[in-house]
């Protein structure tokens, strides 16, 4: 007795045509999260290259004795560490950006499943999950300006050059 116009079998159409719709609707949020995962690939990459610089150095400290040397190294590693803070805030920052942007993906069919609207607990979620990743990227973009500028000191330092006329 499946008849086209069984109430049923409307309800479940029905119900397959939301969840389908919530589906499309949850697509876009699920690119950003891969996104966002290769950006924090790259993201513990840089630490991880900063904190085995950082080690590589604090056994030169102990191999080293002259002053000079060591005063050299000792500004790198203050260097390093600035750089491992922002790194570790860009992580953190993108981290909660996928932690909202899975929330919003969760709300999108809770809403579809409770039948309640949620446009407003979704927007902000979404605009929370913006803020978190324009932060972690601006975290990200100073620790690049960081690691150049340093390089670039050293560059300077190394050919003579201090920048004075």
């Amino acid at each position: 007795d499946n008849h086209p116009r069984d109430p049923a079998m409307i309800e479940l159409s029905s119900q397959v045509s939301t969840i389908a719709h919530v589906i499309q609707l949850a697509v876009a949020p699920v690119f950003l999260l891969a996104g966002v995962g290769a950006l924090l690939g790259v993201l513990t990459n840089r630490l991880s290259r900063v904190i085995d610089r950082f080690h590589a150095l604090e056994r030169d400290l102990v191999a080293e004795p002259s002053r000079d040397h060591r005063q050299q190294t000792q500004t790198t590693i203050i260097s390093l560490a600035r750089r491992a803070r922002l790194i570790h805030w860009a992580i953190t920052l993108c981290t909660v950006c996928d932690l909202l942007v899975c929330l919003v993906i969760a709300a999108l069919f809770i809403g579809a499943e409770l039948h309640v609207e949620l446009p407003s607990t979704i927007a902000s979620l979404f605009i929370a999950a913006m803020l978190a990743l324009i932060a972690g990227l601006v975290c990200f973009l100073q620790e690049i300006a960081l690691a150049t500028s340093f390089i670039e000191s050293l560059d300077r330092s190394a050919s003579g050059f201090d920048g004075a006329p």
